[in-house]
């Protein structure tokens, strides 16, 4: 079954800028995929499209079925987004209250934020930080805490946009392992980085992305060969002819 299926989409910015220009693209459910390309490639523009964050000039976008623009609400509750500057979405002045955050917009009743608070915040290691204040937390923490907010929705699509940015080897380590995680459970993960080495032994597929277009789209293997030459930085491991190492070996 497809979970996200994007047809003849196209971006233009109102300055004129064109972002992405004719994107096909269908996303099995479970997939694991990472999206990569130089900056200015289109790759956060297609992303905040799956829940509304930009609208299409042309073209529709579908998660599970149902576009995008019919129905705001379900598909930023279907599609949880984490992007790279964890600070942006703290909202709570406890890491309590920041997970329940969403959940409380959605008006569920106090018992169900109850649990999904408590579940979210033991899956990614901070049930024992409920009562912390959020800023205090390391970096490798504080995407912790935005997973958690993330699964308090109970979303079926998750997307990491540079989840890795900043952060040092413990955090990075931390992020992968719940990023893993999540994957293992059953949900369909979207990693945007230039960071292949991380996580691309992890993925089942590779998209690249160059000038608002797909460039190359299949099994990562199968396509790590040239895309240097679309200016991202091919894994040291593959370009010494070898399997692309997992971090948390």
């Amino acid at each position: 079954m497809d979970i996200i299926e994007i047809e003849n989409l196209k971006h233009r910015f109102s300055d004129g800028t064109l972002g992405l220009d004719h994107i096909n693209l269908k996303i099995k459910a479970g997939a694991f995929v990472v999206v990569a390309g130089p900056n200015g490639s289109g790759k956060t523009t297609l992303i905040r499209h799956l829940n509304g964050l930009l609208r299409p000039t042309i073209g529709s976008v579908k998660v599970a079925g149902v576009s995008v623009q019919q129905d705001l609400l379900r598909a930023r509750r279907l599609v949880g987004m984490m992007f790279q500057d964890a600070d942006s979405q703290i909202v709570g002045e406890t890491v309590y209250a920041d997970v329940a955050f969403g959940p409380e917009n959605l008006r569920f009743d106090h018992d169900q934020i109850r649990e999904r608070v408590a579940l979210a915040l033991e899956v990614v290691g901070l049930k024992d930080f409920s009562d912390q204040r959020p800023h205090l937390l390391s970096g490798g923490e504080k995407r912790r805490l935005a997973i958690a907010g993330i699964l308090a929705m109970e979303p079926k699509v998750i997307v990491f946009d540079e989840p890795f940015a900043s952060l040092d080897y413990p955090g990075v380590k931390q992020v992968l392992k719940q990023i893993l995680t999540l994957h293992q459970a059953g949900d369909t993960i979207l990693v945007i980085t230039h960071d292949l080495e991380k996580v691309l032994a992890h993925a089942d597929r590779l998209i690249i992305m160059h000038k608002g277009n797909i460039v190359r789209d299949g099994v990562p293997a199968e396509i790590i060969g040239d895309i240097e030459t679309f200016g991202v930085r091919a894994p040291c491991a593959s370009q010494l002819g070898m399997e692309v190492l997992s971090w948390l070996n």
